[in-house]
């Protein structure tokens, strides 16, 4: 049975294109192993958003050279963002890469490695040394990066782990936004909804397998459908869809990511404060609190729309968690610019954030403006900024000590198999023992795993919660 081994760099998008990835191999008796030493077919999922993700994937393909060397059946691949942007330009400096395939294509990926698989193994008449590649006098390399009418509906069937709570559902590809710094209009492609109707069908099929939580992807995901599907009863196609959502029975909770400011009108608002099962947390971009910075971006909006718009959906749900994303040094961002974004971010008060320094990407309108900022520059904002939004998160979580909360649990805890983990609705990690009593059978195996528990929170520490089964 030819074994396959894949990492993934990047976003939640891309986790998923590799689920699928990986249960269309399986579904044709491939086996997934967790070392690339092991395996037949050798495949990364990249990421082009920042240049170090791009390093990243290279660098480990380059060291895969010498496995290449040594194996020379085994197929290796580059499929996603970076393939799509870069084609076959990969193959020059990496001659041992057998396949690129771009973003609308993992659905081919499967018949693409069969193909590589067979050439790679025959053998011609006459020859039996064992070490003999048909590569060794003949290049099989496929790229396929070329756009697909219809792709956004072929990314739906899931390989689900054993009692799984959590799973991802795509609702749309690519992006219309056009910001500045940003590569994803140029590798993910034009908007593309799946429909209401298909995405409803996926998310009962998980929920009959025991999954318990959805997530809805999108590279925006609350502009979905705005092309393709009209507004009913003022409802804009993404409200529409949450409410189908919401409706399917034995579903728990509902989130959705990443969100654009601009797509939060007021049908999303009313979403917020009435669907039971939408979970109390939203991820919002803020990337600058400087206007000037946010308008060279072409974000669309201002600071004080943004302040408005948290204050509005903070009303509508009590206690409801809003994290964000945070750009420092973008070209021409000056220390008054940066302080605009610092002074946000204390007056905000975000219960998590994310904080980037600026990478330039190729072929973007930010690479090519002027007062590029320096690297030295970019990390001492980075860590000033960190230092600001983990003191906010410590906050946040040192208030739900002594409180009851409910979690849904996932699994053994990374750091402790020993110990369970889940997350509460508005996303917070919590870290606490299998209940001495219930059945517990082993590492990692408890009843509570895909249940929602009740815990009551003993004490915070650095990013999670930590406490005890309520029964």
């Amino acid at each position: 049975m030819p074994k396959f081994f894949i990492k993934t760099y990047g976003c939640q998008m891309n986790e998923r294109d590799s689920e699928q990835v990986a249960h269309l191999l399986m579904a044709r008796g491939y086996e997934s192993v967790s070392k690339e030493s092991e395996a037949d077919v050798v495949l990364l999922n990249t990421c082009s958003v920042r240049d170090m993700a791009d390093q990243k994937a290279l660098g480990k393909m380059g060291m895969l050279g010498r496995m290449a060397k040594e194996r020379p059946h085994v197929v290796f691949g580059f499929l996603g963002c970076m393939a799509q942007a870069r084609g076959e330009s990969v193959l020059k400096n990496l001659p041992h890469v057998d396949l690129v395939v771009g973003t609308q294509k993992f659905h081919r990926v499967a018949d693409y490695v069969e193909e590589l698989v067979a050439k790679k193994t025959a053998r011609p008449a006459g020859i039996t040394d064992p070490g003999y590649s048909r590569m060794d006098d003949l290049r099989f390399s496929i790229v396929d990066v070329a756009d697909e009418l219809g792709s956004q509906s072929t990314i739906r069937d899931q390989q689900l782990a054993p009692r799984q709570a959590t799973a991802f559902v795509s609702i749309m590809q690519g992006c219309n936004m056009h910001c500045t710094f940003c590569i994803v209009p140029q590798t993910r492609g034009a908007e593309r909804s799946r429909s209401i109707d298909d995405i409803v069908s996926e998310v009962r099929d998980l929920v009959s397998r025991g999954v318990k939580e959805i997530t809805l992807l999108g590279q925006i995901v609350n502009l979905y459908g705005r092309h393709e599907f009209p507004k009913i009863d003022n409802k804009s196609p993404f409200v529409q869809l949450l409410e189908a959502v919401d409706a399917v029975d034995g579903l728990e909770r509902l989130r959705f990511t990443s969100p654009h400011p601009i797509g939060f009108r007021d049908d999303l608002i009313d979403a917020i404060s009435r669907l039971p099962k939408l979970a109390e947390h939203v991820h919002l971009p803020l990337q600058s609190g400087s206007n000037k910075i946010l308008k060279a971006m072409h974000r669309a909006y201002t600071a004080e729309k943004y302040v408005n718009l948290i204050e509005r959906i903070r009303r509508a749900r009590h206690n409801i968690a809003i994290t964000t994303d945070i750009i420092v040094g973008f070209p021409g961002e000056t220390e008054d610019d940066y302080k605009q974004t610092r002074d946000l971010i204390e007056e905000i008060q975000f219960d998590n954030a994310f904080v980037f320094r600026y990478s330039p990407r190729r072929g973007t309108p930010a690479a090519a403006m002027p007062d590029q900022i320096d690297e030295r520059t970019k990390e001492e904002r980075n860590q000033d900024l960190l230092r600001v939004v983990n003191e906010s998160n410590r906050r946040k979580l040192e208030r739900l000590v002594g409180r009851d909360v409910e979690v849904l649990c996932e699994g053994p805890s990374k750091t402790n198999p020993a110990r369970l983990m889940g997350r509460t609705r508005t996303n917070k990690i919590v870290v606490f023992p299998p209940s001495p009593r219930l059945r517990w059978t082993g590492e990692g195996d408890n009843e509570l795993v895909g249940k929602l528990v009740n815990v009551r929170i003993e004490r915070a520490n650095g990013f999670s919660l930590y406490g005890a089964p309520v029964l």
